[in-house]
Order: structure tokens, then sequence, then C-alpha cells
């Protein structure tokens, strides 16, 4: 009678854990559980021999080893390579489409936690055991015990090896680190620093106590179970009452799979634990088999890494760059290194006091990450991981370019060159005019701009105007055919009808950005306005300031500086604002929009029309965002907006909305 019972309490007591901890479903109160394992406790403790290796009290942990033994894999434990853009996204379809003409994929959330295989016999768990180098893992079958989604015994008598990965709930992270910090001791990284570290106690009772899950999705063997695709493998695990992670997608081409990946790289923050990336696995078994292995890895599956937030690399140099207002930049060249979707090679550094506070030394490894998923910076030194080689930072003193005795400003943390025939400074200066936001000379590259001044062809800013005169040298260099110079000085001729608002930022006033110089012409209306205006009026202009309205007084009562302005007067551009008041559209009003594709109008003159209506335009894809509007071979930002349900518009569409 008393081991009837206590069959009867493990079956209702791994029923229950089962439709809690699984499905997410549970059928009995919490308090109905704890007075049955209650009772199972009692009944155990009487009659320990009538303990059961299945039995729900073993995941308290009670083993403690002396250390972890090795276990050969029966069939490798394989990993997977990493891709990290839509690119190789779909080159890995195309790959594919070369060996099975209609493919169709199985995607799963990529967890991030540790890999393991757990073994059954006649339907009882054996053991489990780490990933380790693939071929010889750890057992961890005492840790894996404790873990509550691991189920200790099958519906069915079966033999069976399943795989799949160790976590750590963000809830659990959490929670374990305040009692660390409470005790006194390190916090973890991660979670999955966490995780690991859990299934590598020798004691059980430490991993029980840290609230692990799994989700598994691999049987290595599934033709022993006439299993045909991915998809039946996952039903047949969640039929044994393994946990499979619901956010399965079987995608039927690789549009799909696409819109997959952009959908949980927005919406990865929602989950309960934390996602790296995503898996992409050729669905059906026998395309697998056609497709094969190479020496390490699987031919028919991927793992797409979502960008990371942080990156190590190393500082191999320091260079010092000249910019436009002789202002010493020390730029750090870094061994290349993916983040967030690119390729990192360089970082500024900013300035003297940003390195030192850093400690900042050449042949440091560093950490870095993507400022508003923009612009990369360094975010500390792993001083840990000094070897002795690094050279610590020494500011030149002598512009790298000209050779002038550089001066620090008063307040001010950078160093500048002041000598205003210094050709870096000149070079930039020029580049600065030319860009999109300034004059827009369309066709202008840096490379171009600096061959020029150094052909002597462009010294300032008014020599652009003057280019024309140049015509038959440029038809002498490599390159340059009649066409392409037809087309930088019809570019330079159409910059001269630009508002007032693109001159003055393109002369280079120092601390007149793009912004301020929009505030002025509004204010202003002419350039001559502006340079008639004294240090008070400026100051009391919104937004202004003291700092500016002394640049600009500095500026214009340079002769130099003026004689250049006449000289652009004299070829014809305007100085005068051209800007009008906003026409207030309601289909535009405070909308935000994403510009991606291919447009017929310059995607400034789009973003220029939009925000003249009230709009606004953002360079991502968001929940927030209202429109997307996609000219020819649009992008991710397409996909990620069909996947979101965004409003799409063509161009058409757009133009007919701006007419209205």
């Amino acid at each position: 009678m008393i081991e009837k019972r206590i069959d009867e309490l493990i079956k209702i007591l791994n029923k229950a854990s089962y439709e809690y901890h699984t499905l997410d479903a549970p059928t009995i109160t919490d308090q109905e559980y704890d007075d049955y394992y209650a009772e199972l406790v009692r009944l155990e403790t009487l009659h320990p021999n009538l303990v059961r290796s299945d039995s729900p009290t073993v995941r308290v942990g009670s083993t403690v080893i002396d250390e972890f033994t090795k276990v050969v894999h029966e069939r490798p434990m394989m990993s997977l390579d990493d891709i990290f853009s839509e690119e190789e996204v779909i080159s890995f379809d195309e790959r594919v489409h070369k060996v099975i003409p209609n493919p169709t994929y199985v995607c799963e959330l990529k967890i991030d936690g540790l890999s393991v295989s757990l073994l059954y016999k006649n339907g009882k768990l054996v053991r489990g055991a780490t990933r380790g180098d693939g071929t010889t893992g750890e057992d961890i079958t005492h840790n894996v015990r404790t873990i509550k989604s691991v189920p200790l015994s099958l519906p069915e008598d079966i033999d069976i090896e399943v795989r799949g990965e160790i976590y750590m709930p963000k809830a659990s992270f959490e929670k374990l680190n305040e009692q660390r910090k409470a005790n006194g001791e390190k916090a973890f990284a991660n979670p999955r620093n966490a995780a690991a570290g859990s299934v590598r106690q020798l004691d059980s009772k430490v991993a029980a106590q840290r609230n692990l899950d799994t989700f598994l999705y691999q049987i290595p063997n599934p033709d022993d179970y006439n299993v045909k695709t991915q998809e039946e493998a996952l039903q047949f695990m969640k039929n044994l009452t393994f946990t499979v992670n619901p956010n399965i997608k079987h995608a039927k081409n690789i549009k799909e799979v696409v819109e997959y990946i952009n959908y949980w790289q927005q919406n990865r923050p929602t989950l309960p634990y934390e996602i790296d990336g995503i898996v992409i696995k050729v669905n059906n078994l026998s395309d697998q088999r056609k497709l094969g292995f190479t020496a390490r890895v699987p031919k028919w599956a991927i793992a797409y890494k979502f960008p990371a937030e942080e990156v190590l690399t190393k500082l191999t140099n320091i260079e010092f760059c000249v910019g436009r207002t002789g202002k010493i930049t020390p730029r750090a060249d870094l061994t290349p290194v993916h983040l967030a979707g690119s390729i990192i090679s360089s970082v500024t550094l900013h300035n003297e006091d940003y390195i030192k506070e850093k400690d900042i030394r050449i042949n440091d490894t560093i950490v870095i990450h993507k400022a508003g998923d923009v612009i990369p910076e360094v975010v500390c030194v792993k001083k840990e991981r000094r070897t002795g080689d690094e050279i610590e930072f020494k500011m030149v003193t002598n512009c790298p370019i000209c050779g002038s005795k550089l001066v620090r400003k008063e307040s001010e943390a950078a160093y500048f060159c002041l000598n205003p025939k210094c050709d870096a400074r000149k070079i930039e200066g020029l580049i600065h005019f030319a860009s999109r936001d300034a004059m827009y000379l369309e066709g202008f590259g840096d490379n171009i701009v600096e061959d020029f001044y150094n052909m002597g062809f462009l010294h300032s800013i008014d020599e652009y105007y003057t280019l024309y005169t140049h015509k038959e040298e440029l038809k002498e260099l490599e390159g340059f055919g009649e066409k392409s110079i037809q087309n930088l000085l019809q570019a330079i001729e159409t910059s001269k009808e630009n508002s007032l608002e693109r001159l003055l930022f393109g002369l280079g006033i120092r601390h007149v950005g793009k912004k301020t110089a929009v505030i002025l012409a509004s204010q202003y209306h002419t350039l001559d306005n502006i340079i008639a205006a004294d240090y008070e009026s400026l100051c009391a202009v919104p937004d202004i300031g003291d700092i500016i309205a002394k640049s600009i007084v500095e500026y214009f009562s340079n002769e130099s500086n003026m004689a250049m302005i006449n000289k652009l007067k004299e070829y014809g551009v305007n100085m005068e604002y051209k800007g009008k008041p906003k026409e207030i559209n309601e289909i535009f009003n405070d909308k935000t929009f994403v510009l991606t594709g291919t447009l017929n109008m310059p995607r400034e003159e789009a973003k220029e029309l939009i925000e003249h209506r009230g709009g606004k335009v953002t360079s991502s894809v968001t929940s927030k965002t209202d429109v997307v509007i996609v000219g020819e071979s649009p992008g991710s930002k397409y996909t990620k907006a069909q996947s979101l349900g965004i409003e799409i518009w063509d161009e058409q569409q757009f133009v007919n909305n701006i007419n209205l």
C-alpha cells in the first residue's frame, strides 16, 4: 500500500510540475502541490528503500561529487556557423538552393545559455552532460536533476537522447545577484555566466537554489523514432513532456525567415530569458542529409547572431587627426571587429582628458559599444589583461601636419592647431563646405577634394566657384571624363541657390552647427544682417548664448573671412534665407517616417518635405514608426515594417500626399 501511494504521489507531482513549468497551465493549486509533496517526503523518510530516482524530492539537491567525470558523446554535439547580417542569411539560402530546390526552414530562438545532452533509458533520466568540446563533455546529472522542467521520467519506457539549452531566467538572475551582493560576493555578469556557473557546482544544493530552466530542440538520431522533419522532432519531444520553446516558426521561404529575425530582434526584451540570435534549420531531415556537414558544422543550419551591444578588441595604435577648426582629435586604430552589424576598425578617443581618465594605452584590450546604436566608443579598458607591453598615452605637442605648436585653450579639453594655413585644416574645411548638410556639392567626395587641393585647384571655399576655369586641366586627370566634370560643375552652380542656413553651416564657423545655422538664418534673414549683429543682440537670440555669439563676432571680424564672403557674393551665391513657415499637413503632422530604398528625389529633399509639413524622419523602424516610405530595392527596414504592420507608402503615394 505504501509503495503504491508513493507511486501515485510521484505521478501526481511530476504531472503537476510538467503542467506548471512546461505547459504553463497548472491544474492543481500551490497548496495542493505542497500537501502532496509533504506527504511524499514523510513516506520516503520512513521508507528510504522506496525512494525512486524520478521522485520530485531529488530536485532539492542532495548529491555532492568530488569532481566532474568525462562523458564521450555517442554522436558529436556540433556547433553552428555564426552569421551577422541579412545578406549572409540570404547567402545561406542561396547555398541551400543549389542542393535543395524548394527548401523550407524552421526558425528557433537562440537561447543564451549552456548546451546540454539528456540521456534516458527505459524512460528514466540516467545522465545529463555538457557539450564540452563537442566530443567529450562533463557529467552534470546531479545538477540536471534539480531543474524542475527536466522530466525525471517519461510517459513512455523509451531510450532516447535529447539536446538543448540550460538557461537562467531573467527574474532568477536578478534575484541571485541581489543575494550575492547582500553576501558580499561578486555579482554574475550575465544570465549565461550564472547558468554555466550553476551547472558546474559540485554540490547540487547550490544548483537547486538557482532556479535554472531548459528548452530542448534536438534529437540526434531522429530516424530511430520515424521523425521526418525538425517540426516533427520538436512535437515528438513535447509529447514526451520536454519543454520546447513556443516561439518556433516554420518559414516557407527566406523572406519569412528575415521577417522572423527582424521581429525578435525588436521584441527580444519582452522575453523572460535572454536570447542572442536566431537558429535557422532546413526543416526536412532528408534534405539535411543531402546537404551534409563540413568538418565541424552542419551545412543545413546557421546561427544568426544579433548585433553585439559590446565587444572586445585590441587597440593597436593611436593617431592624431586635424579638424577644420584646428582641433586635434586622437583616434584609436583597432583590430577589426563586428559590432552592431558593421565592422569597426577605429574609434575616436576625443581628447587627452578622456584618454587619461580611462587610462587607455596602445596594445590594451578594450570594450567598445555603439553610442545610440550609431557611433562606436570605448566603454572601458580590460586592465586585468595587460601583459606589460602596453604603451602609455602621450599627447603630441605639435600639429602632425604642419608642425605648428599646439595650444590648449582655457576651459577646453582639446588642443588646437592655430595655423590658418595648415593643409589639414584647409582640406577639412573644404570637405565640410561640400558636405550633404552644408552646400551639398554632389560628387565632391573626400578624396576628390583632397586631390584638387594638392593639385592647386582648391585652396579656399570661394575657389569652388572658379573651378570651371580649370575644366581643360581636369580633363587630363584619370577618371575625369567630360560627363563627370560637367556633373561636378553643375553641382557647384546648383549650390548657388541654396538657402542661407546651408551657407552659414558650410562656412565652418566654430560652434555653429546645422541647427544653430537655421536659427540664425530664420532670425536675421540675410547674411549681411548677421554680419552687422553685435554680441549683445546675438546673445538675445534663443538658443544662441555667449560662446556662439563670441565665435560669430570673431569670425566676421576676420578680414580674410570677409574677403572670401565678398567673393562668394560676386560669384552669385545666395545670401538670403529661403525657409518658409511650416505648412502643417494632417497626413504628416506629428508622425514619424522612415525612408528606405532608392528614391528618385534626393533623400534630403524628401526629409525636408516631411519636416516642412510637421512630420519627423528617423533612421530605424520601431513600433513607434507611423509610415515607411520605400523606393527601389528596399532593405530590411521594409521587411521589418511589414512584420510590425506599419503603414507603407511607395514614392508615388508619398508625392501624392505631399501635393494634397
